[in-house]
Order: C-alpha cells, then structure tokens, then sequence
C-alpha cells in the first residue's frame, strides 16, 4: 500500500526556508525502502519556488476554510496566494490518486499540510487547531490524513487497511 509524503518530510529541501524537515522513524525508514512512500510538496506543485516567503490562513482559519472561499492563504508580506495553494492541493491529490496512495503522511503546521495544528495568520508563531488546504482537501476526498508525530497510528491504520 502506497503513502503520500510531504516531500519535506522525505528529506527534500523545499520548505519555505529551503530546508527539509526529515523524519527519521524506523517506520518510514521501511517504507522507503519498500518503495512505499510517495513524495510530493504542494506547495511547489502549486509553482512556488525555494526558499520562499511564509504563509499563513488569515483569520484564524483553516483549509477547510480555503476550499469553501471563506478564506486566503496570505504571504507574509500580504500577497494572496490562494489560488497557487488550490492548485498543489489539487495536484497533490491527483498524484495520491493516481498512484494508489491509502493514505497521506504531512508535516504539521504547514498551511499546506498541517492536518492537526496551522498557524493562525498573524505570522506570530502562535498555533490553534486546524488543517491546511492540502489536507482538508485529501479529509474532503476520504484520503486518511496523519500527521508526522502519528507515524504509529499511520501503521496501525496499515494493518487495518
């Protein structure tokens, strides 16, 4: 059974900052060598580039939020860049689609790929519940959303599946 993963997560460096977020777990670590893991970033399939500027859900929103138009996803210097998230949402979902993906593996507070915490639009660090577009979008789907500190629950779910 194949995963989706933040591709930041796969140790990729496309991160706002240019970085990757590796997650080590022996987990993980044995799916990637099974061929299981799937990684993609939305953000980037959604035309942005590395580094680039933060962005947050205004109003302490959520993706949810997004995909019925209630709210933005804004960049820290104010430009909205809503549409651009839509599409790596979109594309990231395709590409869970089309390559049989059960499930998804996102890092959390991404206004991406936060599936249990997101930034709330002030750009202050400060955190409250919600997802971002990438994972309402999948939750919308029935995609099964797990964030990165759920990496056993995931495998629980695999067992199940």
């Amino acid at each position: 059974m194949k995963i989706l993963i933040s591709a930041c997560l796969h140790g990729q460096p496309v991160r706002y900052d240019g970085q990757a977020k590796t997650l080590d777990h022996p987990l993980v670590a044995r799916w990637r060598e099974e061929g299981r893991l799937v990684a993609i970033c939305p953000e980037l399939a959604g035309g942005f580039d590395t580094p680039r500027l933060p962005a947050e859900i205004e109003w302490g929103m959520t993706g949810a939020d997004v995909l019925a138009g209630r709210a933005r996803v804004l960049e820290s210097g104010g430009r909205d860049v809503t549409a651009a998230y839509l599409d790596g949402a979109k594309a990231a979902l395709d590409l869970a689609r089309q390559t049989g993906c059960v499930a998804a593996l996102l890092i959390d507070g991404s206004p991406s790929c936060g599936s249990r915490a997101i930034y709330d639009g002030t750009f202050s660090g400060v955190k409250h519940v919600g997802e971002g577009v990438t994972a309402a979008l999948f939750a919308a789907a029935g995609l099964p959303v797990f964030s990165h500190l759920e990496v056993e629950a995931l495998a629980e779910f695999l067992r199940e599946a």
